[in-house]
């Protein structure tokens, strides 16, 4: 009997549940004040670091910096926890970040507040049916993008981060090898217009850059001429043909505090504007709108698996040691192939990992 080959698209057409933004008690100053006291003793007592994404909530972000943590992107926070001797890394982020870190560090124990905070992509990939799609393409590599399972990234010949894609699929398709690109489509078709690789799309999408509007940004560009407008590259072409620079999320950090411009329009997750404000207090942040024709705004630009960190949770993962993240050693060990693969071209190359991060 034939096996039922279901394409990426019908796949993609699948509704993924976004759940809704949580909405934590407010705390008040002396409440926060002491929940941060009590988080900072607790990674001490039981040797812990904090790694925090770009994306998350701003008290999280500077937590992670005054204890000595990481704020980056997913891989740099990953990397990170493998030049720390804390044998505990707490992991503020989503799922596959968390898995990431596991991966590249077996030996620690990886917690994360909220193990149900995952990611529309990875959602959007599963992993069974992502095989039986490269099985059917056996002559060509098979390439994908961080944001996926360690079930995924097992059957991939390169894990690649948006700051790292271009080089490696130019690499790639220099060789005149054909490619199958997972989970990001608007990422892949920006690369392939970059590089002209021969690529094979799984038709995924992040809830969150999905909806950012092209019309809607035509009007707000011509309200705020001098603007420059930053892209990350999940965004759609509409949005991408419409930007100053289109780059990860430590690009787009980078841009705001290298350019000259005094405003600047935003076309990623909310979270990054914490960190830009830091480096850049006298810059006017403009959110990139996801209001507007035919606009559904599941997200409104904040990711809502992102917003399922909170200090309230993190307090309580420390207490209890619950939502650590647990891998099959078999499963890592391939999962581990291609992040390492990535990781030697860019040290070959001298691509500074550093400062091109991926999500």
């Amino acid at each position: 009997m034939t096996e039922t080959i279901i394409s990426p698209a019908e796949i993609a057409r699948r509704p993924i549940e976004v759940p809704p933004h949580p909405h934590w008690p407010t705390l008040s100053k002396e409440e926060k004040t002491a929940l941060k006291a009590r988080i900072k003793q607790q990674l001490q007592e039981q040797d812990a670091v904090l790694v925090a994404h770009y994306y998350t909530d701003g008290d999280l972000q500077s937590l992670a910096e005054e204890t000595g943590g990481c704020v980056a992107d997913s891989l740099e926070m990953a990397r990170f926890g493998s030049e720390q001797s804390a044998k505990t890394l707490v992991v503020c982020g989503v799922r596959f970040m968390g898995e990431t870190a596991k991966i590249l560090n077996p030996e620690k124990r990886i917690l994360m507040p909220d193990l149900n905070a995952t990611c529309s992509l990875d959602e959007g990939c599963p992993a069974d049916e992502f095989r039986r799609f490269c099985d059917q393409h056996p002559d060509h590599t098979v390439v994908v993008y961080a944001n996926t399972s360690a079930e995924v990234k097992a059957r991939a010949d390169w894990v690649v981060t948006s700051g790292i894609a271009l080089p490696i699929v130019k690499h790639l398709a220099e060789k005149g090898e054909k490619i199958i690109w997972a989970p990001d489509k608007h990422l892949g078709h920006y690369v392939q217009k970059l590089t002209g690789a021969d690529m094979l799309f799984w038709e995924g999408s992040c809830v969150v850059h999905e909806e950012f509007k092209s019309v809607a940004l035509e009007r707000l560009r011509k309200l705020h001429p001098g603007a420059a407008v930053l892209v990350h590259p999940e965004s759609p072409a509409a949005i991408i043909d419409q930007a100053d620079v289109v780059g990860s999320t430590t690009a787009l950090i980078n841009a705001v505090t290298s350019m000259d411009n005094d405003e600047f329009i935003v076309a990623t997750d909310g979270g990054i504007f914490h960190k830009m404000k830091q480096l850049a207090p006298n810059k006017n942040l403009i959110e990139a709108p996801t209001q507007g024709e035919g606009a559904t705004c599941q997200s409104c630009a904040h990711c809502p698996w992102m917003a399922m960190n909170a200090l309230q949770n993190l307090s309580d993962v420390l207490t209890t040691g619950a939502n650590e993240i647990v891998i099959d050693p078999a499963l890592a060990e391939k999962a581990v192939l291609p992040i390492q693969r990535m990781l030697e071209f860019a040290k070959t190359h001298g691509i500074g990992m550093k400062t091109q991060g991926n999500a």
